[in-house]
């Protein structure tokens, strides 16, 4: 598979006036706007009411390329946004691809019959955040945290951004995460799941591989790892893609305090007709991890447990560290995560009202010993679960676990932030529906999405939560 990255000649405008302006990609409108001398820094005094009001107008970006021969001649072209931030329209070559709603998922486009051979005009308009939670307030009329814009909780975007009891009013727009023309030959690889089981003096590896874009004539699978001192162990997995490899003598992962944090190299290639089509290939650390719960005097254990050892968690919340994604980088996060050792963190806790974060902050856990609580993007309100926003965010969930769940790192999944006490004391609930749909969600949704992507991950329902649900006052 070939991977072009599309990050130059980008430019981008207000869709109401004619002149257009530099753009980075990743990047953001806020920070373009900021970097061209449009708006004055939304953080001092109130130019937080300008910037925001901003956000009722729609905004376009454009790029113009030429793909290179090597991609033109593969069979199939994909058009891959890893992070559009939210509601937004793509067109190639002026044919409309799809429009998007949901900045936590990954979106995709056949393009193979629009790819021209020279030059190749892209565009993406986003439309106004402001106005769409506005219009669904009036449609549905839930209601949630007191500190953000009436209607949040309907738009698969970050909800900090409109508002919260620590942060400004900035509802950012724009292609905050890298774009790609995939080149496809045979077939490429859609996930790799790797289950451990830990013997004495071996770690044995099972490997689920899966295929995308349909059938791969003469498939062949093989896996290898290779371990920090570089021994090199492999074995060629079966037609679907499964099969096991056994690590003598592993160096297990810990968290920060109580060992080291050596990371193997796991790799999986899948082959067609004896020629290369993909390669998957992520770090990993040998270890268990769960969450012990036993019965005691006092009720019950909550105890986070590596490699059969409970240990205490120290850390904090993590959210969004800029309103301005635009500016984020993994230079920044890797000081705040390395100021987090010099205070004794071992756990990091990612808050549900930001945003699933980027790949090198996983990384960066996984390298430092940080073990990572990770929420699931709902806070502090009531959801109206349509057969349209369910089928949205299922495939959040899938697209994110997917993508994190090889992390050593990887503690545990979490439902949501503090919805749990909220529902049960009625807070926010304004229709019985609403406590019926937070159910649904939390106690057979996101179970059974877990339980096929990922079910060696515990999954607690809430933070804070009291599990699974057996008090009746919810059902009332």
């Amino acid at each position: 598979m070939i991977k072009k990255e599309l990050n130059t000649q980008w430019r981008m405008r207000r869709v109401t006036e004619e002149e257009w302006h530099h753009a980075e990609v990743p990047g953001t409108v806020y920070t373009d706007l900021l970097r061209n001398g449009e708006i004055q820094d939304p953080f001092w005094k109130d130019n937080e009411d300008a910037a925001c009001a901003l956000m009722n107008e729609d905004y376009e970006y454009e790029c113009r390329f030429a793909p290179e021969g090597k991609l033109l001649s593969n069979r199939k072209k994909i058009l891959r946004f890893e992070g559009l931030d939210t509601l937004a329209a793509v067109y190639l070559n002026g044919s409309l691809l799809g429009e998007t709603c949901n900045m936590h998922r990954t979106w995709e486009y056949e393009i193979t019959d629009l790819l021209r051979e020279k030059e190749n005009i892209l565009r993406v308009v986003f439309y106004s955040p402001l106005k769409f939670i506005a219009q669904a307030y009036r449609k549905y009329g839930n209601i949630g945290n007191e500190d953000t814009y009436e209607g949040f909780m309907h738009l698969r975007k970050a909800h900090y951004m409109f508002g919260w009891d620590w942060g400004a009013h900035l509802p950012d727009a724009g292609i905050f995460r890298k774009v790609y023309i995939l080149g496809i030959q045979e077939g490429r690889i859609d996930g790799v799941y790797i289950r451990q089981k830990h013997e004495e003096g071996k770690v044995t590896l099972y490997f689920e591989a899966e295929a995308s874009q349909g059938e791969i004539s003469g498939r062949r699978w093989t896996a290898a790892v290779s371990s920090p001192q570089g021994e090199r162990y492999s074995t060629e997995l079966g037609n679907d893609g499964r099969g096991e490899l056994i690590i003598e003598n592993p160096r297990l992962w810990w968290p920060n305090g109580l060992g080291e944090q050596p990371l193997y190299e796991a790799e999986v290639v899948l082959e067609s007709g004896g020629e290369i089509c993909d390669v998957w290939k992520k770090k990993i650390g040998l270890r268990t991890m769960t969450v012990r719960r036993e019965k005691d005097q006092w009720g019950e254990s909550f105890a986070h447990e590596v490699n059969g050892v409970c240990f205490f968690a120290m850390g904090a919340d993590y959210i969004p560290e800029d309103h301005l994604l635009g500016r984020r980088s993994k230079e920044r996060t890797r000081k705040l995560l390395e100021d987090c050792l010099q205070v004794n963190f071992n756990t990091i806790r990612v808050w549900g009202g930001g945003f699933y974060p980027d790949d090198w902050f996983f990384d960066l856990c996984d390298e430092l010993g940080l073990v990572v609580w990770q929420d699931f993007m709902f806070a502090c309100s009531v959801y109206e679960l349509t057969e349209e926003f369910e089928a949205n965010i299922r495939q959040e969930f899938i697209d994110n676990i997917k993508r994190i769940r090889h992390h050593a790192c990887l503690g545990l999944w979490c439902g949501n932030n503090e919805m749990e006490m909220f529902v049960e004391e009625r807070c926010w609930v304004t229709k019985y529906s609403e406590v019926r749909d937070y159910l649904f969600m939390y106690e057979r949704i996101l179970p059974e999405i877990l339980k096929k992507y990922d079910p060696e991950t515990f999954y607690w329902p809430a933070s804070p939560s009291s599990g699974e649900k057996d008090d009746p006052v919810l059902y009332r």
